[in-house]
């Protein structure tokens, strides 16, 4: 397994003008969590015109159904943007996770005022906060997230001065 090339990715989406935001590890390595990600997570913007720059986007990309067998026929166009919502896909510069929607009220729309511009790889790049990134891995409720959530939680009151986060 290895690691999603987030020096290429985010710019590439950056270039193509995609409405996203950052969350999952990505975000959490850039608020300070010393930890690998294997993959990169967005929530995108749904509009017909994001769809369209996503798609153009993703013709760079060679995308494929993540752990789908090999050879299967499969078209990641505006179609089927239009016909899903979460896509879990590798492409050319690693694994890429689209998600129209997240538990814990996570879209586009919801998290823009729970997120920050950060400049990363020379690009202006939507963030979610660290609050919500705690809240959203919260409402995921995966095993894989409890130890995560936890190091978040550390991070959190380290950064706020708070002897205890309240998240």
């Amino acid at each position: 397994m290895t690691t999603a090339n987030f020096v290429q990715l985010l710019p590439l989406l950056c270039r193509f003008e995609v409405r996203f935001i950052l969350i999952g590890g990505g975000a959490a390595i850039v608020h300070g969590l010393a930890r690998t990600t294997y993959d990169v997570d967005v929530v995108y913007d749904r509009a017909a015109d994001n769809l369209e720059k996503l798609a153009a986007a993703a013709e760079e990309l060679s995308v494929y159904p993540r752990g789908a067998p090999a050879g299967l026929p499969f078209y990641f166009d505006l179609r089927t943007l239009r016909a899903g919502l979460n896509f879990t896909l590798t492409t050319t510069l690693g694994d890429l996770d689209l998600l129209a929607e997240v538990p814990g009220n996570g879209t586009w729309q919801t998290l823009q005022e729970h997120s920050e511009i950060i400049q990363i790889y020379g690009c202006d790049i939507p963030v979610v906060s660290l609050r919500k990134l705690i809240e959203l891995k919260v409402a995921a409720g995966r095993p894989k997230d409890f130890e995560v959530v936890a190091q978040l939680r550390a991070l959190l009151a380290e950064q706020t001065g708070e002897a205890e986060s309240p998240v």
